[in-house]
């Protein structure tokens, strides 16, 4: 691992069940600062259940979570805000307020932080400009197509330039081309810093990428291709599938250059 490499996730022996049976069962792993992983399962392995986890939507039943200085078991309710600050989240299903335009949806994130409207304006307006949506931004998410949608989702994930960004099967929805373009964004996220995690069940879709995958399966870790960071996604763009487009972008900085 780089000496400019720290983890920045970390989960330790984590047990979580969901009734009588386990959703997870001793998971460990560690993403470093700045890696792209993709957490890999088919359906009911517990992924989403380990994202849940890992933004603390809900706890452990034992075990730990360790986000930058956020610990699971030492946390405080009144402390998982300023953990949500620095992880952003992209669902499936967008999640966008139907009655609220694009700048809207967007500058609610940085509205619950107390960001004044001049800082504001000029966040979205260079985040809605990044994902190419600002034409797009006095539009309500049912006139956009599923594509769009998800770049405002993760525009608005992102717009508080956090440390980790949490895809849950993001690309679930979208036609193909839709899935390149939100994939190629994905990518110009990491190339600024920001670690990334991805969850889906389309193993296809990333086994070309050369990426560190994490295989889950009947809530049990069985596989992890690269135990440590081993490289920058940068350097390894030109070896995917995803389009020749993701090299022109590689080097461009979705989050204004903050990094962790």
């Amino acid at each position: 691992m780089n000496q400019d490499k720290r983890i920045i996730v970390g989960v330790y022996h984590l047990n979580k069940k969901l009734g009588k049976h386990f959703s997870l069962e001793d998971i460990n792993l560690q993403v470093a600062n700045g890696e792209f992983v993709f957490l890999v399962g088919p359906s009911g392995a517990g992924k989403s259940t380990l994202l849940r986890l890992l933004y603390m939507d809900n706890m452990p039943d034992s075990g730990q979570i360790v986000v930058g200085p956020y610990i699971s078991t030492r946390i405080k309710r009144n402390t998982v805000p300023s953990l949500r600050r620095m992880v952003g989240i992209v669902f499936q299903d967008f999640r966008l307020i139907e009655d609220r335009t694009v700048f809207e949806n967007v500058a609610l994130a940085l509205k619950v932080t107390g960001a004044g409207m001049r800082e504001i304006k000029r966040q979205v307006t260079d985040i809605l400009t990044r994902v190419a949506l600002y034409h797009k931004r006095y539009e309500f998410p049912p006139a956009l197509s599923g594509g769009e949608q998800q770049r405002v989702a993760i525009a608005r994930a992102v717009v508080n330039r956090p440390a980790v960004l949490l895809a849950d099967e993001p690309t679930g929805n979208l036609d193909p081309t839709a899935t390149k373009n939100v994939l190629e964004l994905l990518f110009k996220v990491n190339a600024g810093g920001t670690a990334v995690l991805m969850a889906t069940h389309d193993i296809d879709l990333v086994r070309s990428f050369g990426q560190r995958i994490i295989y889950l399966e009947e809530g049990r870790l069985v596989r992890d291709k690269e135990m440590i960071y081993t490289g920058d996604l940068r350097e390894r763009i030109d070896d995917s599938r995803v389009s020749k487009r993701a090299e022109r972008m590689k080097d461009l900085d979705i989050t204004g250059g903050k990094g962790e």
